[in-house]
């Protein structure tokens, strides 16, 4: 009996055989808009397709405390912040992969450079790779140092670029390839013939990829917080010239020659002529680098000369904003210097919580000189009483609010609030918030800008702004949003928890799980958390890792499912549930059946089918139309059939098949049921 049965399932599975791979099937989890963002921008401007690899390495445990470096980590995040802007580098946000810190092992390194780009890449795209951090020579060969490199052992623990040269050369596609290395810091390596061979094979590793490295022969390079508060020298130029600084012609493109001019000139000035990156390789001068439409203009370029701004403040934590871009913190007593700056007006900012902002106000840069401007945080914000009065009496109706009659409330109690106080910042985001929950989008958009207007360092506007651009299917936009809110806060859990869902959606598993474990770090008990880590493990094929992942969020998750829509924090991000599944109302009993089917497909996947059934079972206890789990138990009764030799289980086998057909016979799934519907008739009838 048994060995029959194993013929049936076999040949069933091989009729599903061409179907997507298992994992795949996670249900209605994907809807978002086409932002087009490798597309033509605009007139004839084209971005290419684009994949990126961002390393960056400070601390090394194998290496002694002189040679650890400070901002080398610093760089890579800033490096990924512009790749995935689209007034910098125009890539998709799952088309960068990010390895810092211990994350970037030399396993992990050779894994993303030689199975993950060659995967991806196709003759067309760009691809790009930054790595920041040590180069170490060693027999005549040149290694750049992962977060496990061992001086004792160079051959078998660092990346030598023969191989980053061949997986560049012969597995990585592309028209235009990138290599931008940070890589011969002071300290690093003892002698200039150490240093010549390390910038000479990085230059050579590939004849036809554009390589701009650091320095040149016998030169380190150097960092610093005098550049843009904590970079290297070479990186802050590269980012600088990506937003735009280098783009001389004024046409909105940073191009290869720019980037190349920007950088060199710059870092050989800032330098005192002690660091001069250099360019190598084989490569088209008009390689597409930056795009930055808004930086076009008509006329003739500026001189290409730069000047500096020096930003000086009269207490800690000032935001400053140049030109309507956040520029980092200044302190007091601590300057923010940024240099490489176009000459002529620009536009500066200091803006902290609870204080007036100082600005916007015009500074002009002069070619080859420093101007400090001095930063004044003066004016604590005194809200009007009456303003006072109503807002938090209509932030607790909100707080309360069940339907649409509640939010229309709430819309006209902070409009009645910004009457009073049109500066009021909170009271614009919980309009934008009150909009939100109507679906009334275009005007939940204008209020939540207007607070971040008034208060450009609001991160909690901030994330809540990113988790809506996620709930109406601008993914990549809501990436961008929350990515720069983690730049700014590390601690703020509902950015990495959004950031978390945001990347599953966007099919990108390993960003998921590092964001999900950021905000289970910052919020061990946020309860969504836990259930993105463990759609991330499962979709990593990490059976065992997910399970205990989804426990947890169903046991941190245990209480009336009214009480989800209460909690704000949680709510943020599900509605595309909705959009995708009209029937389905409660978010909380959404995800518990996600939770259980999750459950489901890992107990299956480990053969442990009697786990599998009840699994399912409990997940169409709260989602009876759900034709991926009917689905999944089908599987699951066909597979301990057998395994036990018992046909009887082959009768609610096919059960569920039909039910997952009759739900939605448009599934990919649908012809993989009947295919097995088909096999199962024919067991009965051969008996």
């Amino acid at each position: 009996m048994r060995k029959i049965l194993l013929s049936i399932l076999f040949v069933a599975n091989a009729a599903g055989a061409a179907q997507a791979p298992p994992q795949k099937k996670a249900r209605d989890l994907r809807f978002e808009v086409d932002e087009s963002i490798d597309k033509p921008m605009s007139g004839k401007v084209a971005v290419p397709r684009s994949y990126a690899l961002v390393i960056g390495v400070s601390q090394y445990k194998n290496l002694e405390s002189k040679l650890q470096l400070k901002f080398t980590e610093r760089d890579a995040e800033a490096v990924y912040s512009i790749l995935i802007s689209k007034e910098g580098g125009n890539f998709r946000a799952e088309n960068v992969h990010k390895l810092v810190g211990e994350k970037a092992t030399l396993a992990n390194v050779r894994k993303e450079l030689e199975e993950w780009l060659p995967s991806v890449s196709k003759e067309d795209d760009r691809v790009l790779i930054y790595f920041a951090g040590h180069g170490f020579v060693f027999n005549g060969k040149v290694y750049l140092a992962p977060s496990d490199f061992d001086m004792k052992n160079p051959s078998r623990t660092g990346y030598s670029t023969e191989d980053l040269g061949a997986a560049f050369g012969s597995k990585i596609k592309g028209k235009w390839k990138v290599l931008l290395t940070d890589a011969c810091h002071s300290g690093a390596v003892t002698s200039d013939t150490d240093v010549r061979t390390i910038n000479t094979r990085l230059l050579d590793v590939n004849r036809s990829l554009y390589s701009l490295t650091a320095s040149r022969d016998r030169e380190q390079s150097f960092e610093s917080p005098e550049w843009g508060g904590g970079h290297g020298i070479f990186t802050y130029y590269v980012i600088k010239g990506m937003e735009g600084e280098a783009d001389e012609s004024k046409d909105g493109i940073v191009t290869a020659d720019e980037l190349t001019a920007y950088v060199q000139r710059n870092v050989r000035d800032a330098s005192g002529g002690r660091q001069n990156p250099t360019v190598g390789g084989s490569f088209d001068n008009a390689m597409l680098l930056g795009y930055n439409p808004s930086g076009a203009t008509t006329g003739k370029p500026p001189e290409p000369k730069f000047g500096r701004l020096v930003f000086m403040t009269n207490m800690d934590n000032v935001e400053v904003f140049l030109d309507g871009k956040s520029q980092g913190v200044a302190n007091k007593g601590t300057p923010l210097s940024i240099p490489g700056l176009t000459p002529g007006v620009h536009q500066v900012k200091g803006v902290r919580m609870g204080y007036e902002p100082d600005g916007p106000r015009e500074e002009m840069v002069y070619p080859g000189q420093d101007t400090t401007v001095n930063i004044k945080m003066m004016i604590p914000r005194r809200r009007p009483k009456a303003a006072l009065d109503k807002f938090d009496p209509a932030v607790e109706r909100y707080e309360k609010a069940k339907g649409p009659e509640d939010y229309r409330r709430a819309v006209a109690d902070f409009k009645d609030v910004l009457a009073i106080d049109p500066t009021y910042s909170q009271a614009a985001m919980f309009l934008a918030r009150s909009y939100r929950d109507l679906n009334e989008y275009e005007q939940a958009t204008k209020y939540f800008q207007r607070a971040l207007e008034l208060d450009p360092d609001y991160t909690e506007a901030r994330a809540t702004y990113g988790g809506m651009l996620f709930d109406t299917g601008s993914t990549d936009e809501a990436i961008r949003m929350l990515n720069a809110v983690v730049q700014r806060d590390p601690n703020s859990g509902m950015a990495w928890y959004l950031l978390a869902q945001a990347f599953r959606i966007k099919e990108a598993y390993d960003q998921s799980i590092d964001a999900a474990r950021n905000a289970i770090r910052v919020a061990p008990n946020n309860a969504e958390a836990h259930f993105w880590l463990a759609e991330g493990l499962r979709m990593k094929v990490q059976f065992a890792d997910a399970i205990p992942e989804y426990q947890a969020y169903l046991k941190l998750s245990y209480f009336e499912s009214n009480a989800m829509q209460k909690l704000g924090y949680y709510a943020i991000g599900f509605k595309f549930f909705r959009k995708k599944r009209a029937g389905t109302t409660d978010v909380w009993r959404e995800l518990r059946s996600l939770a259980y089917f999750g459950l489901c497909n890992c107990e299956m996947k480990l053969n442990h089918y009697d786990n599998a059934i009840t699994y399912c079972q409990k997940s169409l206890s709260f989602d009876k139309g759900d034709p991926y789990a009917h689905h999944a138990l089908a599987l699951s009764y066909m597979k301990q059939a057998v395994a036990t030799g018992d046909a009887g289980l082959l009768v609610a086998s096919r059960k569920n098949f039909s039910d997952a057909i009759s739900i939605n016979p448009d599934l990919e799934l649908a012809a993989e049921a009947k295919a097995n519907i088909k096999n199962i008739d024919a067991f009965f009838q051969s008996r």
